[in-house]
C-alpha cells in the first residue's frame, strides 16, 4: 500500500479557482458554493491533523515506554483523519455523480466547466494530503521496526531485515522472544520496548488497511483527471503570460504617449526638435 499514491502530487497546483495559488496578478475567481467550501475546510483540517500526527509519532518514539495519554491522543487523531477523509471522499463522489448526470444530458455550460475544475482541484489536493499521511505512516513504521531490531540486538538476538519483516507480517513476535532469558533489567526493558513498538505497528497497519480502498479509489480518480489538469495548468500559465505581456505593452504605450506629448508641446512653443537629452 505504501507506494500506491507516490508521484501524484509532484507538481504544485496552478488552478486558480478554489485552492489558493500564487499568481502574478490578482485572479478573478467565482465565489465557491457552500459544499466546495466545506470540502476545502475538511482538507485543511486533514492537513493540520497530519502535522499533529507527526508530532505524536516523534513523542512516542522518544520514550521507550510512552505514556497511555500520548498513545490515546494518536489513536484519536487517527480516528479523526479516517472520519474526515471518508467524509471528503463521499462529498467528492457526490459532486462527480452530479457532473456525470449533467454530461449525460449533453449539457455544457461555463458553470459545469467551473464545477469540473473545482472537483478536479479538490480531488488532487485531497490526494496530496492523504499521500503525505501515507508517507508519514510509512516512515513511522520503519522507525518502529528499527527500534525493534535494535532492542533484539541488545538481548543478543541478531535478525536480518527480511526475517524481521516476515515476523511483522505474520504477527508472531514470540518467534524471536520466547527463548530470550530475562537475566537482566536491560533485557526486560528491551523486551518491553519490542512489544510496545510491535503493538504500534499492528495499530498502524490496521489503520492503513481501513483506508486502503479510499487510497486506491482517489488515486485512480486523480490519475484519470491528469490530462485535464495538464490542460488547465497550460491554459492558466499561458493566460498569465498573456496578461504580463499586455501589462508590459501598456507601459510601453504610456511611455511613448508621454514622450509624444512632450515633443508636441516643445514644437508648439517654437522650441524646435527635442535635444538629444530630451529624446533620452
Amino acid at each position: 500500500i505504501w507506494d500506491e499514491l507516490q508521484g501524484l502530487s509532484a507538481r504544485p497546483m496552478l488552478v486558480c479557482l478554489e485552492i489558493a495559488v500564487p499568481c502574478p496578478r490578482a485572479c478573478i475567481c467565482p465565489s465557491a458554493p457552500p459544499q466546495v467550501e466545506e470540502i476545502r475546510g475538511c482538507i485543511e483540517k486533514l492537513s493540520e491533523d497530519v502535522e499533529q500526527v507527526k508530532k505524536q509519532h516523534s513523542a512516542i518514539l522518544a520514550a521507550p515506554n510512552p505514556d497511555e495519554k500520548t498513545k490515546q491522543e494518536l489513536e484519536d487523531l487517527t480516528a479523526d483523519i479516517k472520519k474526515t477523509a471518508n467524509k471528503v471522499r463521499s462529498k467528492l463522489k457526490a459532486i462527480e455523480q452530479s457532473i456525470e448526470q449533467e454530461e449525460g444530458l449533453n449539457r455544457s455550460s461555463a458553470d459545469l466547466r467551473i464545477r469540473k475544475t473545482q472537483h478536479s482541484t479538490l480531488s488532487r489536493k485531497f490526494v496530496e494530503v492523504m499521500t503525505e499521511y501515507n508517507a508519514t505512516q510509512s516512515k513511522y513504521r520503519d522507525r518502529c521496526k528499527d527500534r525493534i531490531q535494535r532492542q533484539l540486538e541488545i538481548t543478543g538476538r541478531t535478525t536480518t531485515n527480511e526475517e524481521l519483516e516476515d515476523m511483522l507480517e505474520s504477527g508472531k513476535l514470540a518467534i524471536f522472544t520466547d527463548d530470550i532469558k530475562m537475566d537482566s533489567q536491560m533485557t526486560k526493558q528491551a523486551l518491553n520496548e519490542i512489544e510496545t513498538r510491535h503493538n504500534e505497528i499492528i495499530k498502524l497497519e490496521t489503520s492503513i488497511r481501513e483506508l486502503h480502498d479510499m487510497f486506491v479509489d482517489m488515486a485512480m480518480l486523480v490519475e484519470s483527471q491528469g490530462e485535464m489538469i495538464d490542460r488547465i495548468e497550460y491554459n492558466v500559465e499561458h493566460s498569465v503570460d498573456y496578461v504580463e505581456r499586455a501589462v508590459s505593452d501598456t507601459k510601453k504605450a504610456v511611455k511613448y504617449q508621454s514622450k509624444a506629448r512632450r515633443v508636441s508641446a516643445g514644437m508648439g512653443q517654437g522650441g524646435g526638435p527635442p535635444s538629444a537629452d530630451e529624446r533620452g
